[in-house]
Formats: C-alpha cells, structure tokens, sequence
C-alpha cells in the first residue's frame, strides 16, 4: 500500500458536499517538493491542505501539530541534501498548523479512532513537504502520518478512517473561520462597550 491508493480512495467516497478534492502527488526531493507545494498554493490556493506521508513501524494515523524548519541532514532519493539544511530561508524555526491537534486526537480517541498526537513531523525530505505548506498556507495545511504496514495500513480501513479525520480537521476550521468573522464584525463596532468587551474575549480565543 501507497499514500497514492489512500488518496485516491478519500477522492471516491468525497469529503462531504461542495467539497473539491485536489490530488498531487509530491517527490520525495528537497528541490522539487518545495516547487510543487509552492505551485499548488499559487494556482490552486486551497482552503486547506492535507499531505500524506507513510510512517514505517507506526501503530496508529499520526496527526502532526508542527513542521520545522531547520535540521533536515538526511539525503533524499537523489542523494541530495540542503547545504544549510533548512526548508524556507529566514523562516520561522516551527510552523504551526492552525487545527489544534491535541484536541482533536483527543475527541477522535474518545471515537475509539487510532490516532497519535505529535509534535513533530519528522526532518526528511517527505516532511519537509509540512513546513513549507505551513508557510505559504499560514498555516492552513496539516500533515499525516498514516502507517507503512500492520493490520491498519490497507486502503479498506485507512480510507474511512482518514475521511473521518480531515472532516473533524474542517469542522474545526470552519468554527475557527466562524469565530474570526465574528470578532472582525465586533471590532467594527467600537462604540459599543458591550460589543467591544466581547471582542476582546473573541481576541483571546482565537489562536
């Protein structure tokens, strides 16, 4: 099983209604993966964006909250390695994704999904796919790990486990999105001190 037969399960059974699925397949080169997460993010700008990555000896679909950005020495399939052995120059160290993926493993656990909460992707030419969609999506973008094999890694229970997955990661997004035109129609009304004191509290919620 392959990342590619995962993907094209998720665009058979669809992510919901008015919802597009774009599929691009990414190298596993530090040249050209960032040249394709860069194109997709020019010509396609997405609301969000999922990359799939296989993670060998994984029990469980691994959700990760930060790409970074520096420390990437291992050579990918060219036999190249970045000389400075960062993803975007003058970039952030961490990039976060703006899904909260602590509570969402949390609530998908608690659906008795498999799912791992982690902190970081990894530094390799696969993740390094997550900091640079981090960094061109601000932040709209999440990376997977899903696993390379045991009895999880076939497309029959990996496809509906993912679909599962992503529609949480959009449902919370839209709350996100939802709570952000809120605070933005409270701070045009400034006048108001009721209004303006519940603005402050939307400021505060929102990451």
């Amino acid at each position: 099983m392959d990342a590619d037969e995962v993907s094209v399960g998720l665009e058979k059974v669809g992510l919901g209604e008015n919802i597009n699925i774009y599929i691009k397949e990414v190298p596993v080169s530090y040249i050209k993966s960032p040249q394709v997460i860069v194109g997709m993010w020019e010509t396609v700008n997405p609301k969000f964006a999922i990359h799939l990555g296989m993670a060998p000896g994984s029990r469980g679909i691994s959700l990760e909250q930060t790409g970074k950005n520096h420390g990437y020495r291992d050579r990918d399939v060219c036999a190249f390695c970045p000389v400075n052995h960062c993803c975007i120059e003058g970039g952030s160290d961490s990039l976060d994704s703006i899904i909260d993926m602590r509570s969402l493993s949390k609530d998908l656990k608690q659906m008795g999904l498999e799912v791992i909460y982690s902190r970081d992707a990894g530094r390799c030419a696969v993740p390094l796919t997550a900091p640079c969609s981090l960094h061109h999506g601000h932040g709209r973008a999440a990376f997977i790990h899903v696993p390379a094999s045991g009895s999880l890694a076939t497309p029959e229970r990996l496809v509906p486990l993912l679909q599962t997955v992503i529609q949480a990661m959009l449902n919370q997004l839209e709350a996100l999105q939802t709570a952000k035109d809120h605070m933005t129609t409270v701070s045009k009304t400034p006048e108001d001190p009721t209004m303006a004191t519940s603005g402050l509290v939307h400021t505060g919620d929102d990451p």
